[in-house]
């Protein structure tokens, strides 16, 4: 028999016992037998506790006879309750179930000041010894005047924080064989802005990255952080030996936010005053454009010339896409949880495309990242658009670079803003004095209609014809019959249009006014084609459609409002010049026009003939404010009908095949990998429950109507897809109540993991 230190005695016979103790926590005894020359003990067949231990409880043992070097003795014992760990130490045999009696070294590198060498420091601790308590032996030994406050202990291998100071080392499992690193918390981050310039900044690498967002928001002077998150960058394989040649050439073009923001506290960019937040609805207390003068993130960047656009110019496939989807960072995990290391560099972008409250007299960086981001999507083709659409959006590009570079400087101050309670004090004092005003609200008994002819096609059908129709707008719903004389009776069709989407089918340069109809049903959505004769037309049936979408009739008060803005985004797209309008003069463009559209684009026609399509569009937007071009380029971008998709590759349930799943502000498309054409379309409004089995790795979604759907993700992780569908359904509960406050709590659970 032999005998090992700490109360373990090991024996070879037949019936020997071997005797953990530790006589203040439990007493474990393990009766086995043994063949002699067998090295490895595993068969253990009985256990006896001290104490009542849970049902649960799983025991797992190996015992290792070692020659020359005595007994190594290896016990895991595992609980859902975490009422026990234990392990059992290499020849010395130490009980680590409990540390009063027993200490260890611990080996913890400390990261000092930047420039300096790490320190490896060995540390005697006990498993009872809290967090808190090893930080500050740490800080003793150290010795260095230097302020701590910012360091944490990160454990490598668990790659995780101790981050809650009062629970000890046996709490958090921490052992002798533990690798920690006492590391500040804050660490430098390089983010490329929507607008590719880079900046660097110091960002908690400790928090979770939707804290983190907000903090890079704070700072950036941007409103509704939670529209952002951070994305890795696509390894392009390729350009790999390029950029580690050119990596040291970048330094100069990072904007170290730090420098700029001068001493810790003050805003950044403050010249004048502080940025400060309303505490209950987060608006500024002021215009942003008072709390700084020059800023580069409200100016918008110059277009880049042709050829530098032509090489970052890529063909991409919605495989290809999903790719660069999977890099979105998880909001519930921190950045060094994620692998992301201090220096690294991620992407700052608009994740969720559905932005709220905008408004030009608080948001004027945020305005301009989003113009950006939309600028630079249309112009490497991320999102498809048609020939017009695309000189629509050059030439609105062409004005706002002209206003950049005028001497004159943009006040902000200029911008049209209604006051709300301006607005309605003005209105009440009218209607007491009788005199006549627009009506906010019009008589409930007397809701308007629309009646006309209209061209109506179905897809389902082989031949694309349209055919004419009588139709009946009322309440939120569209009549249409055979004829206007047939009206009073039976219409052949009610298309009720509460919860649809409203998708413009427009090219005005070919007089062709279109409105798509998705409608939902049951299994996804029906589609159905409406044709308008003319502008005005159109537009009228248009923001009846969108209203009645959102289940709101011709009598809410923004009607009216809603077909102006529709008139005006016609105009817009309108590529000859207004009636009575002298030819534009080609030579006047003092830029190159090849940098306003994409490379595809700029292949297709010399830039003689780009300048002059360009000024000719020009001339319907040339009285645009800066800030009100920037609103309209970024409302342009919205109304495309790939607005905001995100896809995936996942494989349905039952299915063999891999398939590509489509996530927008409002819905889920299932899209044919092979024809690239939608299958069926899921609306959120008709969604019931989403959940995730986490073993499997599988999302299951329940809708009306008993439709279910599950699939699992090829292309990336299921956390990703978990996290964008709850994240839609978090957005859609804001309001503009301004007692109202962000539900940070309610957006971790709808889109946090369970891994």
């Amino acid at each position: 028999m032999k005998t090992a230190s700490a109360g373990v005695r090991v024996s070879s016979s037949g019936d020997g016992e071997g005797l953990p103790c530790s006589p203040s926590f439990l007493r474990c005894r393990a009766l086995f037998s043994v063949k002699a020359p067998l090295r490895s003990i595993t068969a253990w067949n009985k256990l006896e506790f001290a104490h009542a231990v849970p049902a649960d409880f799983v025991v797992g043992v190996e015992v290792e006879m070692c020659p020359s070097n005595g007994v190594s003795l290896h016990s895991s014992l595992q609980a859902v309750s975490h009422t026990v760990v234990v392990l059992w130490g290499y020849k010395a045999c130490k009980a680590m179930v409990s540390s009063t009696e027993h200490s260890w070294e611990l080996s913890v590198q400390v990261d000092q000041r930047e420039g300096e060498e790490a320190l490896k420091l060995n540390i005697r601790v006990k498993g009872d010894l809290h967090i808190g308590g090893l930080m500050l032996k740490l800080v003793e030994k150290i010795e260095a005047p230097q302020n701590w406050s910012d360091h944490a202990l990160w454990w490598e291998q668990k790659n995780c924080w101790l981050l809650k100071n009062h629970w000890t080392l046996d709490k958090y499992g921490v052992q002798a064989d533990a690798d920690l690193r006492f590391t500040p918390q804050h660490k430098p981050l390089c983010l490329q802005l929507p607008n590719m310039k880079t900046i660097k900044l110091t960002v908690s690498f400790s928090s979770v990255v939707f804290k983190s967002v907000e903090e890079v928001c704070k700072a950036l002077n941007i409103r509704r952080s939670e529209e952002l998150s951070l994305l890795k960058p696509p390894d392009d394989p390729k350009k790999k030996k390029k950029k580690d040649k050119g990596k040291g050439q970048t330094g100069d073009d990072i904007i170290d936010m730090d420098i700029i923001s001068g001493t810790v506290g003050n805003s950044l960019y403050s010249k004048t005053m502080t940025a400060t937040y309303d505490p209950e609805n987060g608006t500024p207390a002021s215009a942003t454009s008072l709390w700084f003068g020059e800023n580069p993130l409200t100016a918008s960047q110059p277009n880049i010339p042709a050829e530098e656009l032509a090489k970052m110019y890529q063909s991409l496939s919605m495989e290809d896409k999903a790719a660069i989807n999977a890099g979105w960072l998880d909001s519930s995990s921190s950045l060094m949880e994620q692998g992301v290391q201090e220096n690294d560099r991620l992407l700052l972008r608009f994740k969720y495309h559905c932005f709220f409250d905008l408004n030009p007299k608080y948001d004027a960086v945020r305005i301009t990242q989003l113009y950006e981001q939309a600028r630079w999507a249309i112009l490497l083709e991320e999102i498809e658009c048609t020939e017009e659409e695309m000189l629509m959006f050059a030439s609105l590009q062409y004005h706002i670079c002209k206003l950049t570079m005028s001497t004159k400087p943009v006040d902000l101050l200029d911008e049209p803003e209604i006051d709300e309670v301006d607005a309605a004090l003005s209105n009440l004092e009218t209607t007491l004095e009788g005199r006549s005003t627009d009506r906010i609200l019009e008589d409930i008994t007397d809701i308007p209609k629309l009646e006309d002819n209209l061209k109506l096609y179905r897809p389902k059908r082989l031949l694309r014809t349209f055919k004419d129709y009588w139709f009946v707008f009322r309440d939120t719903s569209i009549s249409y019959y055979k004829n206007k004389e047939s009206a009073s009776g039976e219409p052949i069709e009610q298309l009720h249009l509460r919860g649809c989407e409203v998708v413009p089918d427009v090219n005005v340069t070919e007089k062709k006014f279109g409105i798509k109809l998705l409608l939902p049903v049951a299994d996804g959505m029906n589609e159905v084609y409406l044709r308008c004769d003319n502008e005005t037309q159109y537009a009228k049936w248009k923001a009846a459609c969108v209203l009645a979408s959102k289940g709101k009739t011709m009598a809410y008060s923004s009607y009216s409002t809603e077909v102006k803005n529709i008139m005006s985004f016609l105009q817009m797209k309108s590529l000859a010049p207004p009636p009575g309008q002298a030819a534009p003069d080609v030579e006047s463009m003092d830029m190159n026009a090849e940098c306003f559209v994409s490379p595809r684009y700029a292949k297709k026609y010399k830039n003689k003939q780009l300048s002059t399509r360009i000024l000719e569009a020009h001339h319907n937007i040339s009285q645009l404010t800066l800030m009100e071009a920037k609103m309209r380029f970024i409302q342009a971008w919205q109304s495309l009908p790939e607005f905001g998709i995100k896809y995936y590759i996942v494989r349905f349930k039952g299915n063999k095949k891999d398939e590509i799943l489509g996530i927008s502000y409002n819905k889920l498309i299932r899209i044919d990998m092979s024809t690239r054409l939608p299958v069926t379309t899921w609306r959120f409004s008709n969604m019931k429950q989403w959940n995730v089995n986490w073993e499997i790795r599988q999302v299951a979604i329940e809708f009306d109507q008993s439709v279910s759907v599950a699939f699992t993700c090829q292309s990336c992780d299921c956390r990703v897809v978990h996290e964008y569908i709850g994240g839609y359904i978090f957005l859609s509960t804001r309001s503009k109540d301004q007692n109202e406050t962000l539900d940070e709590e309610l957006f971790r659970k709808l889109t946090g993991g369970q891994d």
